[in-house]
């Protein structure tokens, strides 16, 4: 089920998409050119856009559609398609894993990380969290906060240390116990791209060399409020890390929420989880038919 918050983003863009059905009793070329304004101002990239009405007029003509409340089905199952990405949607289920969190300060990491320590707990697993993130002030104590309320051990050094050798000590610690998931939290920011590309590689290189046995999920976590903005972090990160997923936070009333499917389609991205609220369990596993069927449902 989707939550009110959701709702709310879902039910303002059917409202337009509506609102454009009862002006236009026919599909016609003034029809979907205000299809194509609604998408765009939505957060759906012009070229996502492009893509998604051009499939759209195909489908018209293909199939003789007059109707546009047709239109507005076919619309969500050519958005259903465009972002779903099969398997590669699911976090792996292979341990023991090791899951490197990215993204800049403020967008919602650290959260991110409690939440999904508390659901792969409660999923049976055993998990650790690693609080790498040793250059923003108070970073590890917000972990820890977490890790209290999770009931999980966090593996910190004091402010300023090497990331990895936090990283080096949490595997160690991670090893001995027998854990099945460690979640290391990584810096957001650092003085340039060179420092995190070399901190992000440290930190890689000492998790291939002592758990090479270890699955591996690089996790980048968006700020759904920022909208465009998001992909701009998904082409930075995506030049110094090889990204296996994202968690997108956020995703409430406030937010536009088209950003998921330009991810989707611009760099070929599973969306994995979406943060849906301030809560420890409004964490979801992102669904592509039911994100579709809640803008065009709703």
């Amino acid at each position: 089920m989707l939550n009110d918050n959701k709702k709310s983003f879902f039910g303002r863009l059917s409202a337009r998409i509506g609102d454009a059905i009862m002006m236009h009793p026919k599909v016609d070329e003034e029809f979907l050119e205000e299809l194509e304004e609604i998408l765009i101002t939505s957060d759906i990239g012009m070229d996502t856009t492009m893509k998604i009405v051009e499939k759209l007029r195909e489908e018209i003509k293909i199939n003789n559609i007059t109707k546009p409340e047709v239109v507005k089905m076919r619309l969500g199952k050519i958005i259903a398609a465009l972002i779903d990405k099969k398997e590669a949607q699911k976090l792996t289920e292979t341990t023991p894993l090791v899951i490197l969190m990215i993204g800049i300060n403020g967008g919602g990491k650290t959260t991110s990380i409690g939440k999904l320590s508390n659901r792969l707990k409660n999923q049976g697993l055993k998990v650790m969290l690693a609080a790498a993130d040793t250059f923003r002030a108070a970073a590890a104590e917000q972990l820890c906060v977490w890790g209290d309320r999770v009931g999980i051990n966090v593996i910190r050094h004091q402010e300023g240390a090497d990331p990895a050798s936090v990283i080096y000590d949490a595997i160690q610690s991670a090893k001995a116990k027998n854990m099945d998931v460690l979640i290391c939290d990584t810096a957001g920011r650092l003085q340039n791209k060179k420092n995190l590309m070399d901190e992000l590689n440290k930190m890689n290189k000492v998790i291939s060399r002592e758990w090479p046995e270890a699955a591996r999920e690089n996790l980048l976590v968006l700020d759904a409020t920022t909208g465009k903005n998001a992909v701009s972090q998904v082409k930075e990160f995506g030049g110094v890390a090889d990204i296996t997923g994202i968690i997108l936070t956020k995703l409430d009333g406030t937010a536009k929420g088209g950003i998921v499917i330009t991810i989707a389609d611009e760099f070929d991205m599973p969306v994995k989880f979406i943060g849906v609220g301030e809560g420890i369990d409004d964490l979801k596993v992102f669904d592509p038919k039911e994100f579709a069927e809640g803008i065009f449902n709703e």
